[in-house]
């Protein structure tokens, strides 16, 4: 069956099912926010072709990332979410279970979070599309913005880097990865199609924030790789970097998957792991990854100098600069 044999009417009605009751069938949403919050807006796009395919991305997947990214950018100004917004562009041949796939799979990551679908639109398209509006909710004094940090601050990586190109490699290229076992395998594919907002940060960054109500963290979500959060966030506080490759953070899968090179560029620069990358002085940096444990690494340190550099690079030291050009460009 496909949307041109239900009609807009009985679109609506599969697609409601995943909102509450009680929120949508009016105009507009209304959406409750703490009176001590400051909204927090964030829109992202994602076009069929572009950011997913069916040879790639199964609907449940194509779902999931949606959200993902937009509850990544709340993450990445602090912000817990409140609700979200979804206006979808499909063609008249899409079949309906694609867009029941497609919504199950928002539902799924968003349940997670205890965020609901508030609204959005349905309209005909000649390409598959959908663009998502995230709201949050951050105290005006705690938000993270990419500008702030200093000189001699710890520059911190959530999570690994690299994986989501490892895993799009993968499911491009059935002939790769003969090396890996079946459960690197899979990981690989699962952080790509499945990436996970960062949102579980927040409550560490509370505590630090608690003991601590003057504490400026500097940030944003590596969404468009490593090096680019870094580049883009030492840029606007006007400081430079030094980052250590032998601190990058990479898999043991990614590393068995392509050489030790590649490697390293796909962690710099291969994109949409949807972690988070801050900028905080040395102490509270250093709870935060104690906080974490595992889950997030020191990468680097700000300087005075304006230069950004990759350091430890093999045997002769060599010293790279980083750039936002290795990573993807939509134009």
């Amino acid at each position: 069956m496909y949307v041109r044999d239900i009609g807009e009417q009985g679109l609506l009605k599969i697609v409601k099912k995943y909102c509450p009751p009680d929120v949508v069938g009016d105009d507009a949403a209304v959406v409750d926010c703490p009176a001590d919050r400051a909204l927090v807006v964030t829109t992202d796009m994602l076009v069929e072709g572009c950011h997913f395919s069916d040879r790639t991305t199964p609907p449940e997947a194509a779902g999931w990332r949606a959200v993902a990214a937009n509850l990544s950018d709340l993450a990445a100004m602090g912000a817990s979410p409140l609700g979200i917004t979804a206006a979808l562009g499909i063609t008249g041949e899409t079949p309906v279970a694609w867009v029941e796939g497609f919504y199950r799979g928002m539902a799924d990551c968003l349940d997670r979070f205890r965020t609901p679908i508030v609204g959005g639109d349905l309209c005909r398209s000649p390409v598959n599309s959908v663009s998502i509006t995230a709201f949050g909710a951050v105290s005006p004094d705690r938000v993270i913005r990419r500008t702030g940090a200093k000189p001699g601050w710890m520059i911190i990586a959530t999570g690994v880097h690299g994986d989501s190109r490892g895993g799009l490699e993968l499911l491009l290229n059935s002939d790769v990865g003969e090396s890996l076992s079946e459960p690197e395998r899979r990981s690989l594919i699962f952080a790509h199609q499945y990436p996970r907002p960062r949102l579980d940060v927040l409550p560490v960054l509370e505590k630090l924030w608690e003991a601590d109500p003057n504490l400026i963290v500097a940030g944003m979500d590596s969404s468009d790789g490593l090096a680019d959060a870094i580049v883009q966030v030492a840029q606007a506080c006007g400081v430079g970097a030094r980052i250590d490759t032998r601190h990058l953070p990479t898999s043991d899968a990614l590393k068995k998957l392509v050489s030790s090179q590649q490697a390293m560029k796909w962690t710099l620069y291969g994109g949409e792991d949807f972690e988070l990358v801050l900028f905080l002085p040395p102490a509270p940096g250093q709870q935060l990854v104690a906080e974490l444990k595992a889950g997030a690494i020191v990468v680097g340190m700000t300087t005075a100098e304006p230069d950004i550099i990759l350091t430890g690079e093999g045997e002769s030291e060599i010293e790279t600069p980083l750039t936002l050009s290795e990573g993807f460009q939509h134009f």
